[in-house]
């Protein structure tokens, strides 16, 4: 009986996000199919090949990041408020650092596999710099939403846990697509 309880609390609990992932998911691909960003990929030769390794990173580096988060709300090692914290604050700087780090070696990757294969590719210093732009830019969102919806759902009593996989994507996705695409035109007017 309690089993059945439980797993019928983490059905309410998740079911509600998951709507919303998918909402967020159609969003980020519509943004993709746009004009502007398919005149992006043709701008600047290796964007496609850099996009999904750079969104599934969104994933891994915050993912890890709002689970951290969780598991020390849980234990009570963090406090559910927003004043210094060692711990909270080693896992921010970690996740920018992960985050913005993983961004650059993504676009820097992208470009030797293009010209190792021989194919058109825009300069490294663009797609590094459209990558880093990006990267520093849903490192902030991914961060503090996640540290305040991570929090809110903490306080209001709801388990992060069930909330971090589905958020963490959709926030990733949503601003990852939408930063790319500001990092594009950023770097295009830069260099």
């Amino acid at each position: 009986m309690d089993a059945r309880r439980e797993v019928w609390r983490i059905y309410r609990e998740s079911i509600g996000i998951l709507g919303v992932s998918l909402l967020g998911g159609l969003f980020a691909g519509t943004v993709l199919g746009s004009g502007p960003m398919r005149e992006a990929f043709v701008q600047f030769p290796g964007l496609l090949l850099l996009l999904p390794a750079f969104l599934a990173t969104r994933g891994n580096v915050y993912g890890a990041f709002g689970a951290r988060i969780s598991s020390g709300l849980h234990q009570g090692l963090i406090d559910p408020e927003f004043e210094w914290d060692d711990r909270l604050a080693n896992a921010v700087v970690a996740s920018f650092v992960n985050g913005i780090g993983i961004s650059v070696l993504i676009g820097a990757l992208s470009w030797a596999i293009l010209q190792a294969l021989g194919r058109e590719s825009a300069r490294l210093v663009e797609l590094v710099g459209i990558t880093f732009v990006s990267g520093v830019l849903t490192s902030v969102v991914l961060v503090f939403g996640l540290l305040i919806l991570v929090f809110g759902s903490y306080e209001l009593g709801l388990d992060p846990d069930n909330l971090v996989g589905p958020l963490v994507t959709t926030l990733g996705d949503v601003f990852g697509v939408c930063f790319l695409y500001v990092a594009v035109v950023v770097v295009g007017v830069v260099l």
